[in-house]
């Protein structure tokens, strides 16, 4: 691989291309992005190589494109792309939800000359990584080390396609899966994007009382420790949130149903029930940890 294109050099973006560097086997990197600011800071940092607003100039030659931008931004990004894509240019993105990426793909692939050989550049991509804070000033080079990163590759998908993808999030020590896009958006809709929504929806709630500050003020690892994905970036979770809309509202739903069966449980004073609660969700939660740990 001699040349890749970022869109949207921030955390993802940006901790993907300093791997490469790190890897010793890098290409040249070009950024775009709508923050030209940004992109002087990315060539500042040595992020990136090139920092490039003509998209026709920018994909020129590319061998790979990786889309890192917030999810809504997807669609208009493919749109500009393919009047200048080469025939062997390959397009990844880092999106957390995977079926509307692929509902976009489907869609733009009928502005291509060849929609057929348009879907077999495409693979889909998430990796499983982050952090509170954005932009690339957050982007580290072992960011993927020992992170999964789940590749949702089309029936369309060319085996090239899919080979030149795992190579990249391989350089960056992350560990690869593949699954469906519906597979996937189910699975981190329960854990992922319904913990986010409801570590924002804790915080919110708290911020709205009128003793807000002594409530914060007291606020100590518990909270901390629960809300600390509160932190993230709102764009993007207001990218996942209606993005993901569907597999959400049923872990809410459910989630729900465990909240008013907890409820019942304490107004019946039922400490048996509770204490079966808790030491099932404290075998589970430990047992995780000790899988978490072997990795």
């Amino acid at each position: 691989m001699n040349k890749i294109v970022i869109f949207g050099v921030g955390l993802i973006g940006g901790s993907v291309a300093l791997a490469l560097k790190k890897s010793g086997a890098a290409p040249k990197i070009v950024g775009v992005g709508r923050n030209l600011k940004n992109l002087q800071e990315a060539i500042d940092l040595g992020v990136i190589d090139e920092a490039e607003s003509d998209i026709g100039k920018a994909i020129t030659d590319a061998d790979l494109v990786l889309i890192s931008t917030p999810v809504a931004q997807t669609p208009k990004i493919l749109e500009a792309i393919i009047p200048h894509l080469g025939s062997k240019t390959v397009i990844t993105d880092a999106g957390s939800t995977k079926s509307d990426i692929a509902e976009y793909v489907k869609d733009a692939s009928k502005q291509a000359k060849n929609p057929q050989h348009f879907l077999s550049q495409f693979v889909g991509g998430h990796p499983i990584a982050g952090a509170e804070k954005s932009g690339v000033s957050a982007a580290k080079a072992d960011l993927f080390i020992g992170k999964n990163v789940v590749l949702t590759p089309n029936a369309n998908t060319s085996t090239e396609a899919l080979k030149l993808v795992s190579e990249l999030w391989g350089k960056t020590g992350a560990n690869l899966s593949e699954m469906t896009a519906q597979a996937h958006d189910q699975i981190f809709a329960a854990v992922s994007h319904l913990p986010h929504l409801l570590a924002f929806a804790l915080v919110n709630n708290l911020a709205n009382r009128k003793n807000a500050k002594q409530l914060f003020d007291f606020a100590a690892s518990g909270f901390r420790d629960f809300t600390r994905i509160a932190g993230s970036s709102p764009e993007m979770w207001l990218d996942i949130s209606l993005a993901n809309k569907r597999a959400l509202l049923d872990e809410l739903e459910a989630y729900q149903a465990e909240l008013s069966n907890l409820q019942k449980l304490l107004k019946n004073d039922d400490s048996q029930g509770l204490k079966l609660m808790f030491e099932h969700a404290s075998n589970a939660r430990q047992a995780w940890q000790k899988e978490q740990d072997k990795s």
